[in-house]
């Protein structure tokens, strides 16, 4: 079984050339409040990223991939495994798609695939997101790709009306 393509995309392992969509993507400040970022990372740090990823989701406890367009070999989003704990078997689990590929897909092929590979290449029982309850597009793209809601974390983000709670979706191995 292929886990890391279908027709349309494909993940892949970070490479250097991927340092300013990287770069791009992770200090995308309208992005921050969906999540715990705080600071930009600077590029010093992230080819530093780069460069350890090749270590592996068993030393790092976390797995980045970029997803990549098969028919123009665009960078066009990332994937990541993350929180991995491998006595448990689960990881949590983020999807970004950069705004100009959006709405077509390509979030759901991604999930799909990283879903696919965690539970049948990695052997994972389990995959996790925390979303914040006004991420309806991620709460959507989850639901769809069969994640159901486990539980609500009250305030858990800060927002600019106060605090916002954040959804445990979960998706167990059947």
């Amino acid at each position: 079984m292929i886990f890391l393509e279908n027709d349309v995309i494909r993940l892949r392992a970070l490479e250097p050339e991927d340092l300013g969509r990287l770069y791009k993507w992770e200090n995308d400040t309208t992005q921050w409040h969906k999540g715990e970022t705080v600071s930009p990372y600077s590029r010093y740090a992230l080819k530093q990223f780069i460069a350890e990823s090749h270590r592996g989701i068993y030393e790092l406890k976390q797995l980045r991939m970029v997803v990549e367009c098969k028919f123009s070999g665009e960078a066009i989003g990332m994937v990541d495994l993350y929180d991995f704990d491998a006595h448990n078997r689960r990881a949590g689990v983020g999807v970004l798609i950069d705004a100009i590929f959006q709405g077509r897909g390509m979030a759901s092929q991604a999930l799909d695939l990283l879903t696919r590979y965690a539970f049948g290449f990695l052997h994972l029982h389990q995959l996790y997101a925390y979303i914040a309850i006004d991420n309806e597009p991620s709460r959507k793209l989850f639901t769809k790709a069969g994640f159901t809601l486990s539980g609500v974390l009250t305030d858990w983000l800060v927002s600019k009306d106060g605090f916002t709670n954040v959804e445990v979706y979960q998706k167990v191995k059947s």
